[in-house]
């Protein structure tokens, strides 16, 4: 079946703007404070500290939200290849097992043993994938009566932790204090480690997957929306209400947009925002037919496993072979300040002509 290349040049958007952490605009930034440009930069290549949202904020639900959205064209040429519904499912659970052993593993890479965290993006995405897969199979009224029961759900069950433990919910979405951080506190311990665990630095915790489930549902309906042919008014006014409901609820103080522990009101926000990006992406390349622009993002959204694994392996090993062949002349060439855009810019590119490389050859990793 033919390929919606928007969905790939979205993806692989998001892709480039995680593999662009190379960059290190936030250390320029800081090597040149009087710059408002360089700030602006900086603080759009950071996290959030809690509340709120940057444009590296939204790299994580557009993958989540992708991965839906790309399920009914898998689901179409499953079936239009005759494979039977249980071995569909079988390859729903294995490609869950792996993803979630690929977050683990990328994760370890640097730790002395094996680092059982769950927070990663691979392993959120694999812990609902078979959901996503089920609901892929139902009527599209499932989708959004399941998007229903987490969002309220989720929201119930975070309320009532601390109201329950101290009769306030004063902590219901306070950093290490809300019901993810206390599972986690009992979920982390059962792996082996060389210490007990605590508490995850920025706050995330395993349970995200449950309302991350809901953004991968979002994008399950927008896929079907775009298979359908659907109007993009449509999508237009879906993403104005997703994200007005997400203000809405942070303003009335029910609910903060909070990505780190992925809030209902973060889902409806994100969700808005995805639902607005892939419309436009669908616009210029599918409606308009302007396709030779979005090639870069192609190759990379085509190869987004690689270059996920390119983005945590290869910069410390190509950084060091750049510095070696290369010398610190010439990665200086445009002062100490900005030698880690240089340098960043140069690994960026070779990890894209990687990717290239592999496209041009047809070679594509799939889980």
């Amino acid at each position: 079946m033919q390929r919606n290349q928007s969905l790939d040049a979205y993806r692989g958007c998001a892709m480039l703007l995680m593999m662009a952490e190379v960059l290190h605009l936030p250390q320029i930034a800081e090597a040149i404070p009087e710059s408002p440009a360089w700030a602006w930069l900086a603080a759009q290549q950071t996290h959030v500290a809690w509340a709120g949202c940057s444009l590296h904020d939204l790299i994580q639900p557009s993958f989540s939200f992708l991965v839906g959205a790309a399920l009914p064209y898998s689901l179409a040429a499953r079936q239009s290849a005759g494979q039977p519904e249980r071995s569909q499912f079988a390859h729903a659970l294995w490609r869950s097992f792996l993803l979630v052993m690929l977050g683990i593993f990328l994760r370890s890479t640097k730790s002395p043993m094996t680092n059982f965290t769950f927070d990663d993006t691979l392993t959120q995405i694999g812990l609902g994938y078979p959901f996503l897969f089920l609901l892929g199979r139902r009527p599209s009224k499932w989708a959004w009566i399941s998007v229903a029961v987490i969002l309220v759900g989720c929201w119930l069950a975070w309320m009532l932790y601390p109201l329950v433990l101290t009769g306030s919910v004063a902590d219901a979405w306070v950093k290490h204090k809300n019901l993810g951080a206390a599972f986690d506190l009992w979920w982390m311990n059962l792996f082996p480690r060389p210490s007990p665990f605590t508490r995850h630095g920025g706050g995330y915790t395993t349970l995200n997957f449950v309302p991350t489930l809901a953004t991968m549902i979002l994008g399950l309906v927008a896929g079907r929306w775009l298979r359908s042919g659907i109007d993009l008014r449509r999508f237009v006014v879906a993403g104005a209400v997703g994200v007005a409901a997400g203000l809405l609820l942070q303003a009335s103080g029910l609910c903060p947009i909070v990505k780190r522990i992925w809030t209902p009101a973060w889902v409806l926000f994100s969700g808005g925002l995805c639902v607005w990006i892939l419309a436009g992406f669908h616009w210029l390349i599918e409606v308009k037919g302007w396709r030779r622009w979005a090639f870069p993002l192609v190759v990379v959204g085509m190869n987004s496993i690689a270059a996920y694994f390119l983005a945590h392996l290869s910069p410390a090993f190509v950084g060091s072979s750049l510095t070696t062949h290369l010398g610190t002349g010439f990665l200086t060439a445009c002062g100490a300040d900005l030698e880690p855009l240089l340098k960043g810019g140069l690994i960026l590119l070779i990890e894209w002509l990687i990717l290239f490389w592999m496209h041009q050859r047809k070679i594509f990793l799939r889980v």
